[in-house]
C-alpha cells in the first residue's frame, strides 16, 4: 500500500541568522514532517509560490496541512489593522488561500493548525479576533511563552459526535501559542472544541462538500510528548 502524500504548506524567513549566513530560507517546523513520517505518511513541502501554482501542487498530494505562523491580514476579512506591529505575510496568505480553494475543487482533505485554521475560516467566509488579549472576558493566557512548547497549559471541551471528541475525549489539556482567534465562524464550518473562556479551539466541516479539521493549538510542538497529539496526526494521515 502506498504511503499517503501529505502536502505541508511552507513558510519563509528573509534572514535565517548567522549560523545560516543570513540566507533567506523556505522552511516548515520539523514537527509536522516528523509526525507525518512517524504515522506512515510521506511529507511533501509546498514552498510559497504564486496562486497559479496551487493547482499543480494539489494534484501531486493526497491531503493538505496548513501550518502555524504569521497573523492573517485583516483586510482579507474586511477589517482595518487594530494591532500596530502584527506580523503579516501577504504572499503566504495569497498562496495558501489558493491552496485552500484548489483543495476544495479537487476534494483534498485539509488539516489546519493555528494560523492555518484561522486562514481557512477567513477563506470560507468567516472573520477573526485580531488580538485575543484585548478581549475583556479571557480567563487564560492564549500565548503561553515562556512556558515550554510541549507543555499543555489550558483545557478544551470537545463537542459530541466530533472527530476531536474521538481523539481527545470530552476534555483534554493543550498548549497555546496564538494572538488571533476565530470570531465569526464560516457557514460551512462547525466549532467542535472550546477553551474554558469560550474561544473556538477546534473546527470541522459542517458541509459534506469538503473535509476539514482545524485546531488552534500546536500538535506539532508536542507529538513526541503527548499521545493525543501524535494521534491527531495518525488520524490525518490515515483517516481524514
Amino acid at each position: 500500500m502506498e504511503r499517503p502524500i501529505i502536502g505541508i504548506a511552507a513558510n519563509e524567513v528573509e534572514d535565517a541568522g548567522a549560523k545560516l549566513y543570513h540566507l533567506p530560507i523556505s522552511y516548515t517546523p520539523a514537527g509536522y514532517v516528523k509526525a507525518v513520517q512517524e504515522v506512515g505518511g510521506l511529507p511533501f513541502l509546498l514552498p510559497i509560490g504564486t496562486p497559479a501554482d496551487a493547482k499543480a501542487y494539489m494534484q501531486r498530494i493526497d491531503k493538505l496541512i496548513l501550518a502555524g505562523g504569521q497573523n492573517v491580514a485583516p483586510d482579507l476579512y474586511g477589517e482595518k489593522p487594530l494591532v500596530a506591529e502584527a506580523a503579516l505575510a501577504s504572499e503566504r496568505d495569497q498562496f495558501e488561500l489558493a491552496l485552500i480553494y484548489e483543495a476544495l475543487v479537487q476534494k483534498k482533505p485539509i488539516f489546519a493548525v493555528c494560523r492555518g485554521m484561522q486562514l481557512a475560516n477567513v477563506a470560507l467566509g468567516g472573520s477573526l479576533y485580531q488580538d485575543v488579549s484585548q478581549l475583556s472576558d479571557l480567563q487564560i493566557a492564549h500565548m503561553q511563552v515562556p512556558i515550554a512548547r510541549e507543555i499543555p497549559t489550558h483545557h478544551i471541551r470537545t463537542e459530541k459526535a466530533s472527530v476531536l471528541r474521538n481523539i481527545y475525549g470530552e476534555q483534554a489539556k493543550v498548549n497555546s501559542f496564538h494572538y488571533q482567534a476565530v470570531k465569526k465562524l464560516a457557514p460551512d464550518l462547525k466549532a467542535t472544541a472550546f477553551s474554558e473562556d469560550g474561544i473556538i479551539e477546534g473546527v470541522e466541516n459542517r458541509s459534506s462538500k469538503f473535509t476539514f479539521l482545524g485546531v488552534q493549538w500546536h500538535p506539532d510542538f508536542a507529538y513526541e510528548h503527548l499521545e493525543q497529539e501524535l494521534a491527531i496526526f495518525r488520524y490525518v494521515v490515515k483517516d481524514l
